[in-house]
């Protein structure tokens, strides 16, 4: 197993040795910004292939100016930073790279966001499934409310609003579900505790807005054009009552960590015939071929690192 390494404070250092004091800021407050990245590693062609590694860091990058934070790194830079890390970590296998910046001052009676430090950490891990199913997934609809913009931006990965996904994920795996499905403060579907969600109907794909407190995500985006492209189906962004999710022909969530997952069961009633759905499938396997470099219409979507 490679040693793991982080980068942390501007240096290459062991993960053991990147520490921060317990006073620090962004553990009391949530006042943090983070990505998920994929790293998909090709056996055959011996490459690491990260998934769409600088819209990721786009967005990082959004969620610090959100939250003012000042790091002195483009994203061209960031992409950099992690290329290089993953060079030295000399991992042969699928990964999952956390990019954090968070507010580093050590003080913890301070609520202005204008007068904290911040500073900037990347790790990764060997990283297989996220979700543990061996078909569809079966999901519960939350009591948990999904954040709203108006109190804090779900558009980016703010560190703080994860304990509402949090609550959402535990109240449906204790309960015996896979995942759960969150509505918006006035009721309609969202996403799920950490991915975006779509539905089927006569081959045309509906998803939510961003605008109903979704994450501006980079798997949705990917899952889009894949069923535009390859399947030629319409697409539709509007708002869907939590009742359409039971009357669907296919339900499907994607996310970095979850991939692209089919609904089987919603509040324990069948969605189509309970098992993955036909074109979810195929989103899913351009998807799949897509992130390890195999399909040369998609390479453009992945950095090719020779490990």
């Amino acid at each position: 197993m490679p040693e793991s390494l982080v980068h942390f404070k501007g240096k290459i250092v062991s993960a053991k040795d990147a520490n921060v004091n317990i006073m620090t800021h962004a553990l009391h407050y949530g006042t943090a910004v983070f990505e998920g990245i994929r790293g998909n590693w090709n056996d055959d062609e011996q490459k690491m292939f990260v998934f769409r590694m600088h819209e990721h860091y786009v967005r990082l990058l959004q969620g610090a100016k959100m939250l003012m934070m000042d790091i002195p790194y483009s994203a061209d830079d960031l992409c950099d930073i992690t290329i290089n890390l993953i060079q030295k970590s000399q991992y042969k296998q699928d990964l999952y790279i956390r990019p954090l910046v968070y507010k580093s001052e050590e003080l913890v009676a301070n609520l202005k966001l204008q007068e904290l430090g911040s500073d900037f950490a990347l790790m990764m891990v060997p990283f297989g499934a996220y979700l543990e199913s061996d078909g569809a997934l079966r999901c519960c609809t939350s009591s948990w409310r999904r954040v709203d913009d108006t109190i804090i931006p779900p558009r980016v990965k703010i560190s703080g609003h994860y304990v509402n996904s949090i609550l959402a994920k535990t109240e449906a795996t204790l309960a015996g579900f896979d995942e759960a499905i969150m509505l918006t403060q006035d009721g309609y579907v969202s996403e799920g505790s950490g991915e975006n969600l779509f539905l089927i109907n006569q081959n045309t794909l509906v998803t939510p807005p961003v605008s109903d407190n979704n994450l501006t995500g980079i798997t949705r985006d990917s899952a889009i054009k894949i069923a535009k492209e390859e399947l030629g189906l319409q697409i539709l962004e509007r708002r869907i009552r939590r009742s359409e999710l039971y009357f669907a022909d296919e339900v499907f969530l994607t996310g970095t960590a979850a991939h692209i997952q089919s609904v089987g069961q919603l509040d324990n009633r069948d969605i189509g015939d309970g098992l993955p759905g036909k074109i979810s499938t195929q989103i899913n396997e351009v998807y799949q071929s897509a992130i390890r470099g195999n399909n040369s219409k998609y390479r453009n979507w992945c950095t090719e690192i020779e490990v």
